[in-house]
């Protein structure tokens, strides 16, 4: 994914701060023995979310242990003792990763088109044990692919449309988080919220280098508005994060509470307004 569903880590106490890490740096661990050591490096901030949500769904214990570093053998990190709940993750994470390759070899051009298809072959057998494993997970991405490629083909300028893909991959890939009923209705919705937030914030982002490269963005037609990001963009992120939050509520959260808290009440907002300087 992107990365921007980031923790506010002023916020967050030290023994909070260090779970936090441990879970990425477990989810790190997991993608290279899955997948091989070139997948550690995919690794974003979003899929940490995606682990601590699913492990907050359960009552199963788990023990924190220390050991060193294989990308730095030299430091030690904090790993999760039972990382069994980390295989959806890690696989959502090679299967976007897969496709956004794909993607990159279709919208690239030269030197940067001829760097993918370099990358491509080193990920595809990961990607096909991610989607042997996980198949529903597959044809989740695959769906918001093909819709999204779509609107792009048409040249869509409506945010409201062109976040719609990524708002329904998000939802239906927290929805595989639990087979409770309620709780896959509320995960749901967080998904489709914060899916919407992922997409109309990377717009927002990328904007003036799509406007130089020529590249589809559905923000373009109001790139010439100086206040356009504060008095439309900022708006809509924030009421996306408010309809997460009251879905969240909802959910029976057994662990990483304070941290899943702190994500959803403070890092979305702060990563919104540190990506886009308001």
């Amino acid at each position: 994914m992107f990365g921007y569903i980031r923790a506010c880590k002023p916020e967050l106490r030290m023994k909070e701060y260090e779970l936090y890490k441990a879970v990425y740096c477990s989810l790190c661990k997991k993608l290279g023995k899955n997948y091989g050591i070139f997948a550690r490096f995919t690794l974003s901030y979003d899929f940490t979310f995606l682990a601590l949500l699913k492990m907050s769904l359960n009552d199963k214990c788990f023990n924190i242990k220390r050991k060193a570093c294989t990308c730095n053998p030299l430091k030690k990190c904090n790993y999760l003792s039972d990382m069994s709940d980390l295989d959806m993750p890690s696989a959502a994470a090679m299967i976007l990763l897969y496709y956004k390759l794909l993607d990159n070899i279709s919208d690239e051009k030269g030197f940067k088109r001829f760097k993918y298809r370099i990358i491509k072959p080193f990920f595809s057998s990961a990607y096909k044990k991610a989607k042997k494993e996980y198949g529903e997970l597959d044809n989740i991405v695959c769906d918001y692919i093909n819709a999204q490629n779509k609107l792009e083909n048409e040249n869509c300028d409506n945010i409201d449309a062109a976040a719609e893909p990524t708002a329904l991959m998000m939802s239906k890939m927290l929805e595989t988080l639990s087979d409770d009923e309620l709780t896959k209705r509320c995960l749901n919705r967080v998904g489709y919220c914060i899916g919407r937030y992922i997409y109309i914030l990377d717009a927002a982002v990328d904007l003036p280098e799509d406007i130089k490269r020529g590249r589809y963005n559905p923000l373009k037609s109001n790139a010439d508005d100086p206040d356009y990001m504060k008095n439309f963009i900022a708006v809509q992120l924030n009421i996306n994060i408010a309809e997460a939050a009251k879905a969240y509520e909802l959910i029976d959260i057994k662990k990483f509470k304070n941290i899943l808290d702190n994500l959803i009440y403070l890092g979305l907002q702060d990563t919104f307004k540190k990506e886009l300087k308001i």
